[in-house]
């Protein structure tokens, strides 16, 4: 067993394994909605378009992140903060988005939520441990 692996707590395996199937499953999800035809977009109904290109994009540093847990590299505690701080930005201009009438899903708000608190817990947990921040 090598060093790395000696070194890295338990959970930074699941948290790993987390952020990979959170960015498969965002890429495909995206993907459909951005690249799929008119029922694709039909199905999605008020899509906000600047939250599903970065969560799309996004999708992408998730697995990147992920990757980088399970290898227990330092530099996934920063992706994982940046991706954090990047999420709660965007999610703040969706509220204003909202806030100046603009037309919204009630569901993207809960997938935000949920968004911004898997990367604050997966962030912090990294970057505490990694001593990053």
């Amino acid at each position: 067993m090598n060093s790395t692996a000696l070194q890295r707590p338990r959970w930074a395996i699941v948290l790993a394994l987390v952020a990979i199937v959170f960015g498969i499953v965002t890429i495909d999800v995206g993907g459909k909605t951005l690249f799929g035809g008119a029922h694709e977009r039909y199905a999605a109904g008020n899509i906000v378009l600047f939250v599903l290109w970065f969560n799309f994009v996004a999708g992408f540093a998730y697995v990147i992140a992920g990757f980088g847990l399970f290898l227990w590299r330092r530099w996934a505690a920063q992706l994982s903060a940046a991706i954090a701080i990047a999420t709660i930005g965007v999610f703040i201009a969706f509220g204003l988005h909202i806030g100046l009438g603009g037309a919204f899903e009630v569901r993207t708000i809960g997938a935000m939520t949920i968004r911004s608190a898997v990367w604050i817990v997966i962030a912090v947990s990294a970057c505490r441990t990694l001593r990053k921040f």
